[in-house]
């Protein structure tokens, strides 16, 4: 299999491996977990989910070596204002699911530059019905199946999560199963797209992926998490530092608010004084302590019968 980008990065974390034995005697349960992480999972890497504008997007898979039942599976999209960023860029992201035994879908999709507005949106929701589809072949587990993300991708994390049929984005892939999710854990992601084309919160990076399109503000209504609120969607875990620069803190309380509204089950988690990601050991160690308790309440977070913690 060709080395590729993402399997380099992911390698990189197992450096730990060429620690003589008495040093491994000496490693904390992490620390000998990276150890033997090689051992414990096999990359797939860019498996073609969809072909669009000529245009392959891929996705990479992180799966245990050993167990034939359903894992529990997580979907990690990435981040970059929808027009820059990678999968491979972000690996060591979901570390802490693999530590628990997940099985880890790592997607990319359309960025600016290929296509405009919806079809990142549209890749996240056939990268999410690939996972469906082949489920059984890779033991994903779609009754625990997380979406997750960062900035872009969390706002991609939530279209994946909370569009309905409806909505009409899933038709690049279309296919008789219901799209749905366990849950949805949302790193700073931006839930009122329109909101950024122009005014005080006006970025960028929003008005390149929507572009000079003369029905913009529609589209940009069209793939806001905000206006799919609704009953029954899954849980939704929010993670937003109340002073980030780069997608307003005001998207994370609006959304808690309206998802509390409609007795949606959901927590956010302010960090005080944090930024767009970036957060010190203290703030992330909350973080995730806070999304761990989160799922365990929901009965997701669990670790794999093929988890590596026990390495001794």
């Amino acid at each position: 299999m060709p080395i590729t980008r993402s399997a380099a990065a992911f390698a990189a974390a197992l450096a730990i491996a060429a620690l003589p034995p008495m040093a491994h005697a000496q490693l904390s349960e992490t620390a000998a977990f990276a150890s033997q992480l090689q051992n414990q999972y096999r990359i797939v890497p860019n498996i073609t989910y969809l072909t669009a504008n000529n245009w392959e997007a891929k996705l990479d898979l992180y799966l245990p070596r050993e167990g034939a039942k359903p894992n529990p599976t997580l979907i990690y999209i990435h981040g970059g204002g929808w027009t820059g960023g990678s999968k491979e860029g972000s690996v060591l992201t979901f570390m802490d699911y693999l530590e628990k035994g997940w099985s880890v879908v790592n997607v990319e999709y359309r960025l600016a530059r290929v296509s405009l507005a919806p079809a990142a949106v549209e890749d996240c929701l056939c990268a999410l019905r690939w996972v469906m589809h082949n489920a059984t072949t890779y033991n994903f587990d779609t009754n625990n199946l997380v979406v997750t993300g960062n900035s872009a991708g969390g706002h991609l994390a939530l279209t994946t999560g909370m569009l309905p049929a409806s909505a009409g984005l899933d038709r690049e892939c279309p296919g008789p199963e219901q799209l749905k999710v366990s849950a949805i854990v949302n790193w700073y992601g931006i839930t009122d797209v329109e909101d950024l084309l122009d005014g005080p919160n006006m970025k960028t990076y929003a008005v390149t992926w929507l572009s000079s399109m003369e029905n913009r503000r529609e589209i940009a209504r069209r793939v806001s998490p905000i206006h799919y609120v609704r009953a029954g969607l899954p849980p939704i875990i929010t993670i937003h530092g109340d002073a980030d620069p780069t997608v307003p803190y005001t998207h994370a309380v609006r959304l808690h608010e309206t998802l509390q509204k409609a007795g949606v089950p959901n927590q956010l988690v302010t960090i005080p004084g944090g930024h767009h990601g970036g957060f010190n050991r203290e703030q992330t160690l909350r973080a995730y302590s806070e999304i761990e308790k989160f799922l365990a309440a929901h009965n997701l977070m669990k670790r794999s019968s093929t988890t590596t913690s026990q390495v001794r």
